[in-house]
């Protein structure tokens, strides 16, 4: 129970910025809904293509609003400059917004046609102009069912502001990520607790206004928007009451791995003097554009990756004519800095159970081939997207009878339990040898290198002193000591926090 409530009050900054990201995109929702309620409420056929357009948003995924909107911002830095950023409260502001739309457009365009006809011809009568209507009839008898959408609105736009994690925004999505991969049951309790929580307190100071509007005491609705006033106060000065800091933003992929070393790096720099930030659970491609954009200031990333996803290359040359090639393509495309390897390789590779590969006799990918529309494969949600599978499929002709995505630490759980009978795992990954896992050879070569390197964004690549601070990890790290880490952080008992793997990580190889 004690570590449930650390964790809670760990929360701070994420709550604070959950608050602010949330409060934005409902204020922006009313901003939107309303003049659009009031020219829908006057033409039929605006109201039809206003709600229709709402609902249509709303039956996108918040996941995949959320990351449309990192394209699109992507593409407008071209027309509006470099300052337009394409991570963090931009984008998840915009798509939240949107997501806010329906339910306030909706029940304001209701209430407006709801409102007793008596009444607004006796306003006719007395002469009042469309505007005196609005703001002295119209607007005071639609308020308490206004709100009643902003409530709903709101529930809706905190819960779903928690996957702004995945376009580098802090939220309470950030524990709830990181415990869902690393399987630390209690930061993802804390995070849901919290989020919840918000909701409701929300709701409740929402449903104060609501009453204090449809039973006219203003008095009641008065301190329901004050309550809600100070607790976004609260928040701003818990982001902002420090005052402006030159922050290094370290970017990470939702795996442990790379939690770990984003922490490692991030501790080496506090111990600078720096200050630092993490911007987690990020997609590969979103994670690269981020760092070559400047959105992000570093990124451990991986040759393969690189080769294969941001540079479409299909062939697989040597280790050190890849890592060159790779260092002068990021250079000349966007000035992003290779700063070096790291000292180890997280490849990609099949594995299966032991018991499995001795009872049909698997040593190669070709031997899986043979047997693959009897099996079912398991992988992380991008990896049969990605080129890497796709070469490896055709160089061998794998066929299985299902493909299924799973978050990178539940596919050894898929595996340990039989729902897959082979996996896309990770070579760095210690659940490998504490699972007694076999993976297979590649004759073919069809899965390139995955030297992990760091990557430092064309805004800082210049900054000699942080570089400088950087060096010492570069070609440090062994196979074995980053497996040993990654397994302290997603063995089932006995868990370390990413934090603490860092720690005990730079111990093990002298930093």
């Amino acid at each position: 129970m004690n570590g449930f409530w650390n964790a809670l009050m760990g929360l701070g900054p994420q709550l604070s910025a959950h608050v602010l990201l949330s409060a934005s995109a409902i204020a922006l929702g009313i901003l939107v809904a309303l003049p659009l309620a009031v020219w829908a409420s006057r033409s039929p056929p605006v109201a039809r293509v206003t709600l229709g357009f709402a609902s249509l948003v709303q039956t996108i995924p918040a996941l995949a609003l959320l990351a449309l909107f990192f394209p699109i911002l992507l593409s407008l830095r071209a027309v509006f400059g470099e300052g337009l950023p394409t991570l963090g409260f931009l984008p998840a502001l915009l798509a939240l917004a949107l997501y806010a739309l329906l339910p306030i457009l909706r029940n304001a365009v209701t209430a407006q046609a709801n409102l007793d006809p008596g009444v607004l011809e006796a306003a006719d009568g007395v002469g009042m102009t469309k505007w005196q209507k609005l703001k002295l009839i119209e607007a005071p008898l639609s308020a308490p069912f206004i709100m009643a959408g902003i409530r709903t609105a709101s529930v809706w736009t905190i819960g779903a502001a928690t996957l702004a994690t995945t376009i580098g925004q802090p939220s309470l999505g950030d524990p709830i990520f990181a415990g869902l991969q690393t399987q630390n049951w209690v930061l993802v309790l804390a995070g849901c607790f919290a989020s919840a929580g918000l909701a409701l307190i929300t709701d409740a100071l929402l449903g104060l206004i609501e009453r204090g509007m449809a039973s006219r005491k203003r008095g009641l609705a008065i301190g329901g928007m004050a309550a809600v006033a100070l607790g976004i106060a609260a928040a701003l000065f818990a982001q902002f009451g420090g005052g402006e800091r030159d922050r290094i933003l370290i970017g990470a992929k939702g795996f442990s791995e790379q939690y770990v070393l984003a922490r490692l790096i991030g501790q080496r720099l506090k111990a600078k003097g720096y200050a630092v930030e993490y911007r987690d659970g990020l997609g590969s491609a979103v994670a690269h554009s981020a760092v070559s954009s400047g959105d992000i200031d570093l990124l451990v990333d991986y040759t393969g990756t690189i080769w294969a996803n941001q540079m479409k290359r299909s062939d697989n040359p040597a280790r050190e004519q890849m890592y060159a090639e790779i260092s002068e393509w990021e250079q000349q495309t966007s000035g992003t800095k290779v700063l070096g390897r790291m000292g180890f390789e997280n490849a990609y590779g099949l594995a299966v159970r032991r018991d499995v590969a001795d009872a049909r006799n698997l040593n190669s990918i070709a031997d899986l081939a043979n047997i693959a529309p009897q099996l079912t494969i398991g992988g992380d949600p991008e990896f049969f997207e990605r080129p890497e599978w796709i070469a490896v499929r055709d160089a061998y002709g794998l066929r299985f009878g299902q493909n299924r995505n799973f978050a990178p630490t539940f596919m050894y759980n898929a595996l340990r339990s039989g729902e897959a009978d082979a996996i896309s795992a990770y070579t760095s990954d210690g659940r490998i040898a504490a699972d007694n896992l076999v993976v297979l050879d590649d004759p073919a070569g069809a899965f390139p290198n995955y030297d992990a390197i760091l990557l430092v964004s064309p805004d800082r690549a210049e900054d000699a002193a942080l570089l400088s601070a950087l060096t010492p990890v570069i070609d440090t790290i062994d196979v074995d000591a980053m497996r040993e880490a990654n397994y302290a952080v997603d063995r089932d008992t006995d868990k370390l926090t990413p934090d603490e793997a860092a720690r005990m990580l730079a111990t093990r190889v002298g930093l």
